[in-house]
């Protein structure tokens, strides 16, 4: 029987393809997609996406999704606790392992292998290591679409934002921009592709700077 297994979910293209791994090539079953989501504002953490569009894309995957709500501003050691809480019900459940979508900062893998550990848990990283190019380039190909929530103005305009992610937007990202955003350049919402049984319905909304980022805010269609 495959090992139950939790994956660290942030709705985006790389936690896509660290779910397909998982699926399709990978002995584990997924026992939750679990999201960081601030309290109050009801969106993914970072990502700024709303909850809702969260809850219709993990009932599009047919996945559990597991919540993790942590107060605005949280710190590191909030948010360590928030999630221990949330990992000791999957543990008595027999989970001893978390998924990530991380593809080479060596760093956080560190930080989440030393968390884990903490708690006799283990990490997995199904794409970690993987070109990047190649990488962005094999969710077009396997038939994911998704859509940019958030860019970093630093290192890329803010018409970049609400773009859908296909071959125009990737030839038009900057040579120093990694393709698949690893360096936090831009962060994206996967609302289809082959493990769905259906497609996200959204709008795009309003486009704000907050928090020094520009977010596109996607607005659920009823």
């Amino acid at each position: 029987m495959p090992e139950k297994i939790l994956l660290s979910w942030s709705g985006g293209k790389d936690s896509a393809m660290a779910l397909y791994e998982l699926q399709k090539t990978l002995p584990y079953q997924i026992a939750a997609l679990l999201t960081t989501v601030t309290d109050g504002f009801d969106r993914i953490s970072m990502h700024g996406v709303r909850v809702a569009l969260l809850e219709q894309q993990a009932a599009a995957l047919g996945l559990p999704l597991q919540k993790v709500y942590i107060p605005p501003g949280a710190t590191n050691a909030v948010y360590e606790a928030r999630l221990g809480m949330a990992l000791a019900t999957y543990q008595q459940e027999g989970v001893r392992a978390i998924a990530f979508g991380d593809l080479f900062l060596a760093d956080i893998r560190r930080y989440r292998e030393q968390y884990l550990a903490g708690l006799g848990m283990a990490g997995v990283f199904p794409i970690w290591g993987r070109d990047t190019a190649q990488l962005a380039r094999t969710l077009l190909a396997l038939g994911f679409r998704a859509v940019t929530v958030c860019v970093d103005p630093r290192v890329l305009d803010v018409s970049f934002v609400g773009q859908i992610i296909d071959e125009h937007f990737l030839r038009q990202l900057p040579p120093s921009v990694d393709p698949c955003g690893e360096n936090g350049e831009f962060h994206s919402f996967v609302f289809d592709g082959p493990l769905f049984r259906r497609p996200v319905p959204f709008v795009t909304g309003a486009v704000v700077l907050r928090d020094s980022f520009y977010f596109c805010d996607l607005l659920p269609v009823v």
